[in-house]
C-alpha cells in the first residue's frame, strides 16, 4: 500500500509539474523521468552497484523460443481462446477439453528450450551469487523455461504447467510424465476440426497422496483467481530489497504484475526495462532498451569489470 500510495504521489507531481508555466528545476527533473535512458553504459554502473537484484519477466521471453502466447488476434486452442478454457467454470463444466488444452501446451513445452536471455539470467544469479550478491526472478509465465536455464531463486506468481493441485486434498505435486496419464496421449491437438476426446472424468489425471485419488487440475492461475498470498509476500519482500530492478519481456498491462516495476521505481531504485517496444509503464522507469530480449539482455548482465570473482 505504502508503495502504491508513492506511485500515486509521483504521478500527480509529474501532472503538476507539466501546468507550470515555465521550466523549474522540478519540471525538468519531471521530464528527465519520462525519457528513460538507453545508455547501456550507465545501466552497466546500476547493474556493478547492485546488490539485491529483481528480475521481473513475461511472455516476450518466452516467445523467442517459441512458445505460444494464445494472446490477440488467431492465438486460438481450435475453436477456443485461452480465457475460455483457463477459469475453474470452464474445468467444472469439462474437465476434459481443459485437460486436452493443458496436455497440448505441456507437449509443446517438453519441446522447448531456453533462450540466450533465459541462459544470460540464469547465469548472472550464479555468478553473482559467489559475489554475496542476490538475483531473484519474478516470472509470470508458467512454462518453466527459467527452471530449465538453471535459474534457482524463482518466483512463479502464475503457477507451473508442470505441476498439479488435488481438487479434493489440495495436495501441489511436480509432474513432468508426458503424457500425464494414459488417456491424454495423443490427445490434445490444436485443429479446429478435431473433436473433444470427452475423456471420462475417472481417466484424468488423479491424485496419488494415500486414500485420496482426487481430480487433479492444472496448478496455474486461471482468469478469475487471486494469486498465491504466499507467493505475493515473498514478491513484496524481494521488490523492498531490490536496489535493483530489470524487466524483460512483459507488456506491463497485466495486474497485480504490471505495478511491480512502477513501484519500486516510485522509491526511487533505478528499473530497466528490455523489450520489444514501450508499453504503458516505460515512462516511469529509468531504462528502456529496445530489441528482442535474447539479444539485449546477455550484454547487460555479463560480467563487469569492477567484479571480482573468486
Amino acid at each position: 500500500m505504502r508503495l502504491l500510495q508513492l506511485t500515486a504521489r509521483r504521478l500527480l507531481s509529474q501532472a503538476h509539474c507539466a501546468l507550470k508555466p515555465r521550466p523549474s528545476k522540478q519540471q525538468r527533473f519531471c521530464l528527465e523521468m519520462a525519457r528513460p535512458s538507453s545508455n547501456m553504459a550507465d545501466f552497466r554502473e546500476a547493474f556493478a552497484r547492485a546488490k539485491h537484484i529483481a528480475i521481473i519477466t513475461g511472455a516476450g521471453v518466452s516467445a523467442e523460443s517459441g512458445v505460444p502466447t494464445f494472446r490477440g488476434a488467431g492465438g486460438l486452442w481450435r475453436k477456443w481462446q485461452a480465457q475460455e478454457l483457463a477459469t475453474p467454470e470452464a474445468f467444472a463444466r469439462n474437465p476434459s477439453r481443459v485437460w486436452e488444452f493443458y496436455h497440448y501446451r505441456r507437449e509443446v513445452m517438453l519441446s522447448k528450450q531456453p533462450n540466450p536471455a533465459h541462459v544470460a539470467i540464469a547465469e548472472c544469479e550464479r555468478r553473482l551469487s559467489k559475489q554475496g550478491r542476490s538475483v531473484v526472478v519474478i516470472t509470470q509465465n508458467i512454462d518453466e523455461l527459467h527452471r530449465k536455464a538453471g535459474t534457482k531463486h524463482l518466483l512463479e506468481i502464475h503457477g507451473s504447467l508442470f505441476k498439479t493441485r488435488c481438487t479434493n486434498c489440495g495436495n501441489v505435486a511436480a509432474d513432468y510424465r508426458s503424457p500425464i496419464c494414459p488417456a491424454l496421449a495423443g490427445k490434445g491437438a490444436p485443429d479446429p476440426e478435431i473433436e473433444d476426446a470427452a475423456i471420462p472424468v475417472e481417466e484424468l489425471p488423479r491424485c496419488e497422496e494415500d486414500g485420496c485419488n482426487g481430480l487433479l487440475r492444472p496448478h496455474v492461475v486461471w482468469f478469475g483467481e487471486a494469486l498465491d498470498a504466499e507467493v505475493l509476500a515473498e514478491v513484496e519482500k524481494e521488490l523492498d530489497m531490490c536496489d535493483l530492478c530489470v524487466v524483460v519481456g512483459t507488456s506491463s498491462v497485466v495486474y497485480p504484475a504490471a505495478m511491480f516495476a512502477p513501484q519500486v521505481s516510485s522509491r526511487g531504485v533505478p528499473v530497466a526495462e528490455f523489450n520489444m517496444e514501450a508499453t504503458p509503464a516505460t515512462d516511469r522507469f529509468r531504462f528502456h532498451f529496445a530489441g528482442p530480449c535474447g539479444t539485449t539482455l546477455p550484454p547487460a548482465l555479463a560480467r563487469h569489470h569492477t567484479e571480482l570473482i573468486a
